[in-house]
């Protein structure tokens, strides 16, 4: 097997490489040990299919019981028999109803009614136990059968082959039993089902017993006891002349209601008429307009309102042309100010006629209250007998409710003290059938599992092998290697220049170079290059921009702004006012607050940012180099407009994207070489120099065209 790299791509930190898994190579791995992948597998299916003939088959057989609650409502009390839900059967009541399915008292009567103790299916010890059981058993690692009760051992073998369980989110119970005789699987499934509704049916018929018992005992001292309250009432009615009017309530007491309704609405209706006056004085003493309901309602206040609203439009109108001296602006003043006082003159006429309604109201309570006390006198007397006979009716109706509900309670039990009117609360919704497909073993699926277990197992061994025996990356390489290593992109003949003995080459781009440079990156394989200029000023971002998308035909690429002065990406993105680096180097934005897209291309775009930060600032945030390598993860192409080819950053630069773009004006140019030479010494893997008139491209606005 082999492991695929990035060609020219080497670590600059540490011997790890960014690699990933050659498929292809893979594949052979596995083509190579396929004898000692089909072999165990072969081997372990015909295992499998040898085990699954000899082990003995077992029938299955299925049981349905749906619980429902089964009550007749002719049988219920008249005061139940509106209840639709009486007997809802929750999920607590269904995992209730599982266990008693498999209580044992329930498997006892199956046992003894199909006579399970004499079948040695039941009872390994029929036919004599194996000495292989018995050895096992001594050790404690199965139970020992001959240390077993003759009903344990029927048990044991009666839950081992009984399933029961509730479907989900339904009141179906499931009967499941696995026997070697299919006609009895079947009839022991139904057996069970039948006994628990058997069951059901004589707990229903015991409690019906039982209640018929006790209310019989119960309603003959009850019908004493109403006897006797009743008549205390009736006695005590006729010696203390108590008068009862409507609604079975004293004279006295009516009395006392009528009076209370009446003071409680003579005070409201003075409190009414105070609180009125009081807010309409106190607008009127604070020089407030008085906009209050039963004040604007007036007819008079109206037309007053009316005239003013008129005089004071007519105000605002004269006031444009004519000062403040001018008799017509005096007469209007003066006619609105007579206005207002027409209309705070009337505020206080319905002020004092609020008071007055307050005055008759506070007359008519005092009134009230004087014969309020009056009837409270009369009526204290009355009270205290008419407490003892309120007591003697409730205690009365008490004994009579209950000897109600008891006779009730004792027709509905004596109902049902029957097993023809006592259904139980489930019925059989399926019953078990006789199965001629054995459920165990699951010879094919068996067989398949375990082919396909070892087949993984052993594919899983041949590529664990294959990994560890490939040999691990090591070492660093220098500069001077890396730079051998790779070409740059083809120039015309002429342009070599030997440098420190290697030969660089100086690529003139005119028509259609950087299409030609974008190519021979992606052949290549090269991910992070970065974009310089030789002088101040070289439109380093409008290469970027050019080259990025050039490249996002090939790829997904990402174009990055590491010099701040630099307003091309900003002019071609969709989101000018985005952050960028600098926000992400300083942890104040992410990923996503950063990235927009270009607006003619698929390319992605992150600004230097807006922060106020040079590039030898940002370079040295500890942020930058993670953040790098997360791109290059997510992108095919990382393209950084890096600006000018100097600077003590270079070496930073060069680590984070080591292929280096430079722009040059012409090929013979000594400011290009020097440049080359300080990239190439801060440890670029190569340089291409792009040369020639047609890379300056003039403006940002022709970028983005």
């Amino acid at each position: 097997m082999s492991v695929a790299s990035q060609a020219g791509r080497p670590p600059v930190g540490g011997p790890s490489v960014d690699a990933q898994f050659d498929f292809p190579a893979l594949g052979a791995a596995l083509w190579r040990s396929k004898w000692k992948i089909l072999r165990p597998t072969v081997l372990v299916a015909l295992l499998t299919l040898a085990a699954v003939q000899v082990i003995t088959p077992r029938y299955l057989s299925e049981s349905r019981v749906l619980l429902e609650g089964r009550d007749n409502v002719f049988l219920r009390p008249e005061a139940d028999k509106d209840l639709i839900d009486r007997n809802t059967v929750d999920d607590e009541t269904v995992t209730s109803q599982v266990q008693l399915v498999l209580s044992r008292d329930l498997a006892r009567a199956v046992i003894a009614k199909l006579h399970l103790a004499k079948n040695p299916e039941f009872d390994p010890t029929l036919n004599g136990i194996s000495p292989l059981k018995i050895f096992l058993g001594r050790l404690g690692l199965i139970k020992d059968p001959t240390r077993m009760t003759p009903e344990e051992r029927v048990l044991a073998a009666y839950y081992d082959r009984l399933t029961v369980y509730a479907i989900d989110k339904s009141r179906v119970i499931v009967i499941d039993f696995l026997s070697q005789d299919p006609k009895l699987a079947a009839d022991v499934a139904n057996t069970i089902a039948d006994e628990y509704l058997v069951r059901q049916r004589a707990a229903k018929q015991d409690q019906a017993r039982t209640a018929v018992e006790w209310y019989s005992g119960e309603i003959a001292k009850l019908q004493q006891r109403v006897a006797d309250a009743e008549a205390k009432v009736a006695a005590f009615t006729a010696n203390s002349n108590l008068l009862e009017g409507p609604n079975n309530t004293t004279l006295s007491a009516q009395q006392l209601g009528d009076f209370n309704a009446q003071l409680a609405a003579a005070r409201a209706q003075k409190a009414d008429a105070e609180a009125k006056a009081k807010i309409i004085r106190q607008m009127l003493r604070s020089g407030q307009p008085v906009e209050y309901s039963d004040v604007l309602n007036s007819e008079l206040i109206r037309r007053l309102s009316e005239q003013r609203v008129t005089l004071r439009a007519e105000l605002a109108e004269q006031s444009i042309s004519l000062g403040d001296r001018h008799p017509r602006i005096r007469e209007l003043k003066a006619q609105i100010a007579d206005l207002d006082q027409q209309i705070r003159a009337e505020a206080e006429g319905v002020a004092r006629s609020f008071e007055n309604d307050a005055m008759i109201a506070s007359a008519r309570v005092d009134s009230l209250v004087e014969n309020f006390d009056q009837i409270k006198n009369q009526a204290a007397t009355i009270n205290e007998r008419d407490v003892e006979l309120r007591a003697l009716q409730r205690d009365a109706k008490s004994q009579r409710d209950l000897l109600e509900s008891y006779l009730a309670k004792y027709r509905e039990a004596t109902a049902r003290d029957t097993n023809n009117s006592l259904p139980a609360d489930a019925r059989v919704i399926s019953r078990a059938a006789v199965s001629n497909v054995p459920s165990y073993p699951k010879k094919l699926p068996s067989v398949l599992i375990a082919a396909v277990a070892t087949l993984m197992l052993c594919c899983g061994f041949a590529l664990t092998k294959e990994l560890l025996s490939v040999p691990g990356a090591s070492g660093t390489a220098s500069h001077a290697p890396r730079r051998a290593a790779r070409a740059s992109a083809s120039i015309p003949a002429g342009a070599a220049v030997a440098l420190g003995g290697e030969p660089q080459r100086i690529a003139g781009v005119r028509n259609g170079g950087i299409a030609d440079i974008a190519q021979g990156l992606h052949q290549a394989g090269t991910g992070r290059l970065a974009v310089l200029g030789t002088v101040p000023g070289a439109k380093t971002g409008e290469t970027a921009i050019k080259l990025a998308r050039a490249l996002a035909k090939e790829g997904r690429v990402i174009l990055v702004g590491l010099e701040a002065k630099s307003s091309a990406i900003d002019f071609i993105s969709s989101d000018p006012v985005a952050q960028g680096m600098a926000e992400l180097s300083a942890g104040t934005a992410s990923f996503g607050d950063i990235i927009s897209r270009d607006k003619r291309s698929t390319v992605h775009i992150i600004s230097a940012g807006r922060l106020p930060i040079e590039r030898i600032s940002l370079l040295s945030s500890p942020r930058l180099e993670p953040s790098f390598e997360a791109l290059a993860r997510s992108y095919d192409y990382v393209v950084a407009d890096a600006g000018l080819a100097e600077g003590v950053d270079l070496e930073a630069i060069g680590e984070l994207a080591p292929e280096a773009i430079l722009i040059a004006a012409t090929q013979a140019n000594g400011a290009a070489e020097a440049a080359r030479e300080r990239l190439l010494a801060a440890g670029f893997d190569s340089v291409t120099v792009l040369a020639g008139g047609n890379v300056d491209m003039g403006s940002t606005e022709a970028a983005a065209a």
